[in-house]
């Protein structure tokens, strides 16, 4: 019988210690062919909105499943997660996902910034102050010794707001800028976790020893880096080469069709496995280009699913009896 897990449900069961060993063993298991993931594809429909789905079985933990999400002009999103056992086909789990992608999202910049950021890197600054930024800084926070952090979001109200919350969240100071400039500017680590279609994060602010972790443009169309800010990196990993040349605007503007090019981006389960470097100087700059893998949602939803049949969490969906059969 399956076992359907609200958001509420995710959040009593999912913390970031949890998410970052999940989403180190999802590269893990790529790098070693025991995960397979589809890239994600979008449906768009004549209102303007979108269904967006991908893929990915991790045969290492027994489970496959999907990432389904929708998103509407001027709306929310909308994520569910339903996840297969591998080997029988059968239903186990309907998870909504909103904090769960917020969680993976948020552990594979953890896990890149682990990876890939000085071992000294100490201080950060945060471009935007959304739900993402949220997980982003405490994930980072959770691998490295912070002891200055800088956010800046174009409105000011939930600039401060989230420099509020975050201080008592991570208990780091979380201090508002006023200027993206001045919240980046010689940063270790860079974080931008916007909307924005244009770069908000330029090449002549960072450090020449500086780590940026970017998530937030999945579009070719959208940038939240400008061309100087990528040319600038002396090596780039993103999760998926192959996604980031379908929708990886910050990618695509600057290297365009040239293969070789593309050919040097490092992808993150090579660097997980010890195959390559995420670093290999502390005077380099680095950067992590986040997609979001639906190899991600099934390990780590795999592993809130397993807690709550521990935990007896959740509810049960009957109609799902037929597929186990």
């Amino acid at each position: 019988m399956a076992r359907l897990l609200m958001e509420a449900d995710v959040r009593r069961i999912l913390t970031m210690p949890m998410a970052l060993e999940g989403v180190e063993k999802a590269f893990r298991r790529l790098a070693a062919g025991q995960a397979i993931l589809h890239p994600r594809l979008r449906l768009l429909m004549p209102t303007r909105s979108y269904m967006h789905y991908m893929a990915a079985a991790d045969m290492e933990a027994g489970y496959c499943g999907l990432k389904i999400y929708t998103s509407v002009r001027g709306g929310s999103l909308r994520f569910v997660v339903p996840l297969f056992k591998a080997d029988t086909g059968a239903l186990v789990a309907l998870l909504e996902a909103d904090f769960l992608g917020q969680m993976r999202t948020g552990a594979a910049s953890g896990l890149a910034t682990r990876l890939m950021a000085r071992q000294d890197a100490h201080t950060c600054g945060i471009l935007g102050t959304g739900l993402q930024a949220r997980t982003q800084l405490e994930a980072v926070a959770a691998v490295r010794r912070l002891d200055e952090v800088r956010a800046y979001g174009r409105s000011p109200e939930r600039r401060e707001a989230f420099c509020r919350e975050m201080t008592l969240r991570t208990g780091l100071r979380v201090i508002p800028m006023a200027r993206a400039e001045d919240a980046v500017r010689e940063m270790d680590i860079v974080i931008t976790a916007t909307s924005s279609t244009e770069p908000v994060l330029q090449g002549e602010w960072l450090s020449p020893e500086a780590h940026i972790n970017a998530i937030g443009a999945n579009f070719p169309h959208k940038r939240e880096l400008d061309d100087e800010a990528v040319r600038r990196c002396g090596i780039i990993v993103a999760d998926s080469r192959e996604q980031s040349r379908l929708e990886a605007g910050d990618l695509i503007h600057v290297l365009g069709e040239d293969a070789e090019r593309w050919a040097a981006v490092r992808e993150l389960a090579d660097i997980v496995s010890g195959k390559l470097a995420g670093r290999t100087h502390d005077r380099q700059v680095t950067l992590f280009k986040s997609n979001g893998l639906a190899v991600e949602d099934v390990t780590v939803g795999a592993m809130v699913y397993e807690e709550a049949v521990k935990q007896a969490i959740g509810q049960h969906l009957p109609f799902a009896e037929l597929s186990e059969k």
